[in-house]
């Protein structure tokens, strides 16, 4: 039987190659734009958006709020009424509301409108974390205006 001692050289090494990945794996773990949800806890839509948005490489933390405080949340950042869905995001100073896809979230950063954020009222079926996309109903995604006012950002036809 061998009795091996580990120095403190090799304690270094180890420490040194942990600190030396940690951004690679940050990066595989979602180290992607930060996301901030505001989400009723017990909708479970909500939660499949997240995941995707997570699956897709956003960093994505979540607050519990719900009824009237959530309301308020949204139309207290420029979320008209009619374009509201069931949660609110925030991203780089831009509100995301209701189930827009990653894809849109990630040209908007890209473009960087001088607007809201946006939104897909209501909760369309099909859209990302409201069932299979194979199934999907029409529905569009809109870009807020600092005005209130919308129009289309992008247009998703029937599956």
């Amino acid at each position: 039987m061998t009795h091996e001692t580990i120095s403190r050289r090799t304690i270094l090494v180890g420490v040194s190659a942990l600190v030396a990945t940690s951004p690679l794996r940050a990066l595989a773990q979602g180290a992607g734009p930060a996301i901030h949800v505001m989400k009723n806890p017990n909708c479970g839509c909500c939660s499949a958006w997240i995941d995707i948005l997570a699956n897709d490489g956003f960093a994505v933390t979540t607050e519990a709020s719900a009824g009237t405080l959530l309301m308020r949340y949204k139309l207290d950042n420029g979320i008209p009424q009619e374009m509201v869905s069931c949660h609110t995001g925030r991203v780089d100073g831009y509100m995301i509301e209701g189930h827009v896809p990653a894809a849109d979230i990630r040209r908007l950063l890209v473009e960087r409108p001088d607007a809201v954020g946006l939104a897909v009222p209501g909760m369309p079926y099909g859209s990302p974390g409201m069932g299979p996309e194979s199934e999907r109903e029409s529905y569009d995604v809109f870009l807020i205006q600092r005005d209130g006012s919308v129009e289309v950002f992008s247009r998703y036809t029937a599956a």
